[in-house]
């Protein structure tokens, strides 16, 4: 678990969850009925920063707050993805006070010192207390003035969530991350810096290599693998020539090895990968076909990612820098679009970066909220009410334990579990409890998560099989799914290739840029593809195989923490056999199916799923 910090000095936080009246969802994070409360705040302040947790809900946030903004006031956009000049143009007109508001993502939690702020508006679970704090700090930024914020749950398990952030601060404590591990690959790009900059002693930079924290229990073993990677490629890849960076001279000391090498590093520094990106060109009186040459020019207006760029095909509208878009087609790694009329159904892009783990300490606190009913008098009365449903239909998960349901439903049989520590650790444990009980021959069909449940679907009764065998649901949640079950999803996995895409970029195997050129992102896709089977079937502890692991484990899949949660469970896993879904179960199984598609259209679909169920629970 993460260390805990308590902070003291200064004013006091002036923070408050919005109360807008309305009965919440069980699920989304939209806070589309939240808007117009919303819209009311923007009107009775000087200047609003409304945060959001991603590009895709700025968005979308950006563009209900226009279509209700009646008195014209003036509302920004500003996220990662929009062009550099635009967001100097909108951190320019927020500095000169020409702004009432600006929907903004993780790019203005730091850097900004703006008096004129006076109110902070979070939507959407905080995520972390530490990051909260962050955020409302932004608002009446002067000293001994306490900054004022509210936040603005999606759904009613995250009014949990802010609940638990709303002690944290009054509590003054932070959630900091655990220190992590110095990564091989970008060791492998320090080690080829260092050559570049001068000739290296190899003992020298050892020395000073694990004097830095993350790499302090490097073995010089490992260092030694580290350097022969960067002179040699590896025993794989010795053979070809272009992978050996670095010579070591007759005085013994290493150096690179040609002028170019050095430029191409100098050209390729850096260990931020993103995803493959296009730009957003908008042009003016342009209708595409499919396979049509499309004319150059206009406005830049940012970058979406290459995978949802490859989704449109001309005609369809997307959402994006505060507009609605019509794509007419791409042009080499430009998406040429023009403003698309009114009545249209836009998609909204997604983003491989936005995704925000619940932190440990919050996921506890909300867990302990649960499980206390005489902590429910501070909860809001929709959410005491839906707790005190649970507790009357089946059991309320414990503050340690692990609450497991299975009922049957339409012909399937389901499992829900509730471990309640975010949606990276919960589709990790779906990937390997769904492998678990293929062996088990409980037939699987596939797993839903949130950041606070699971749910599994099956066509075999796994309630019999529990009441069977007294120790099948501690086997089936058992430690030792960390070993085996994972090498081998690894090992079958399309996500390793991606990961080993960027541990290829940072260590140098694979340069995205030439001088005069630059890679696509299909072209790098395609080479680290090629490299990673043959190295998978040439030399599977290469370096960079061994790198993609870790980076995988601590990054895409949550491992740490998924351990940490079965540790915490060990004879603690409670079963509860229903004969329909739990109360409790309705917000993962809302998970099923679930189309990335956001607007009103998609609220209502929700809505009257979540009816339906919610109907059944209590019948």
């Amino acid at each position: 678990m993460a260390d805990l910090v308590v902070v003291k000095g200064g004013a006091a936080p002036d923070l408050h969850l919005l109360d807008t009246g309305l009965t919440l969802p069980l699920a989304g994070h939209t806070a589309s009925q939240a808007m117009p409360a919303i819209y009311d705040l923007i009107q009775a302040h000087r200047t609003v920063l409304v945060f959001v947790n991603t590009r895709l809900q700025a968005e979308y946030t950006f563009q209900e707050l226009w279509r209700i903004n009646e008195d014209s006031l003036p509302i920004a956009l500003h996220h990662g993805s929009l062009d550099a000049s635009q967001r100097r143009r909108v951190e320019a007109a927020m500095a000169a006070g020409q702004l009432r508001a600006i929907v903004c993502t993780a790019t203005l939690d730091l850097g900004i010192d703006w008096g004129d702020v006076d109110l902070v508006v979070n939507i959407g679970a905080p995520k972390g207390a530490s990051r909260i704090m962050q955020r409302i700090g932004r608002a009446n930024h002067r000293m001994d003035e306490p900054s004022k914020a509210y936040l603005v749950p999606g759904n009613r398990f995250e009014i949990l969530e802010c609940q638990a952030a709303l002690d944290a601060v009054e509590a003054a404590a932070q959630d900091t991350p655990d220190a992590r591990l110095g990564a091989p690959d970008v060791l492998a790009q320090h080690v080829l810096g260092m050559a570049c900059a001068d000739a290296f002693d190899p003992l020298q930079l050892y020395d000073e290599i694990v004097s830095a924290a993350p790499y302090a229990t490097l073995s010089w073993e490992d260092f030694e693998a580290v350097v022969d990677y960067v002179a040699t490629g590896g025993y794989a890849l010795r053979a070809y020539e272009r992978f050996a960076k670095i010579l070591r001279g007759p005085d013994g000391l290493w150096r690179v090895r040609d002028a170019r090498t050095a430029q191409q590093y100098r050209m390729n520094v850096g260990t931020i990968v993103e995803s493959a990106k296009v730009k957003v060109r908008l042009a003016r009186g342009v209708r595409g076909k499919p396979g049509a040459i499309l004319p150059k020019g206009g406005r830049v207006l940012g970058e979406i990612e290459e995978d949802f760029a490859d989704t449109l095909t001309p005609g369809d509208t997307f959402l994006f820098a505060g507009e609605v878009l019509r794509f007419e087609g791409l042009s080499e790694d430009e998406a040429l679009a023009t403003r698309a009329g009114p009545g249209t159904d836009p998609a909204i892009p997604s983003y491989a970066g936005a995704k925000f783990p619940l932190s440990t300490f919050l996921a506890a606190r909300v867990r302990a909220l649960i499980a206390d009913p005489f902590e429910w008098d501070r909860l809001p009365k929709q959410v005491a009410d839906y707790l005190l449903l649970q507790r009357q239909r089946s059991i309320l998960p414990g503050p340690e334990g692990l609450l497991v349901e299975t009922f049957p439903r339409g012909g399937r049989h389901y499992l829900t579990a509730f471990p309640f520590e975010g949606r990276l650790a919960h589709q990790t444990l779906g990937m390997l409890l769904t492998r678990r009980m293929e062996r088990a021959r409980l037939r699987p069909l596939g797993f839903a998560a949130n950041d606070y449940g699971i749910a599994v679907w099956m066509t075999r009764d796994v309630s019999e099989a529990i009441a069977r065998e007294p120790g099948f649901l501690a086997d089936l949640f058992a430690q030792d799914m960390l070993g085996d079950d994972l090498e081998a999803w690894l090992d079958e996995s399309s996500m390793m290739k991606r990961t080993f895409r960027q541990c290829a970029v940072i260590a140098g195997l694979i340069e995205r840029r030439h001088p005069g050129q630059k890679k696509t992102g299909r072209q790098v896709t395609m080479s680290t593809d090629l490299v990673y089977d043959v190295l998978r079937k040439h030399q599977p502890d290469h370096l960079l195989l061994r790198a993609a692991r870790q980076d995988a484990a601590t990054g895409l899949l949550d491992v740490a923490r998924l351990g940490m949660m079965l540790r915490r469970i060990q004879g603690r896993i409670t079963h509860k056999a229903l004969d329909r879904v739990s109360p409790l179960s309705v917000s993962v199984m809302l998970e099923i199916g679930r189309e990335k598609v956001y607007g009103e259209g998609a609220d209502e679909i929700l809505a009257e799923a979540e009816a339906q169920l919610l109907e059944e629970a209590l019948a």
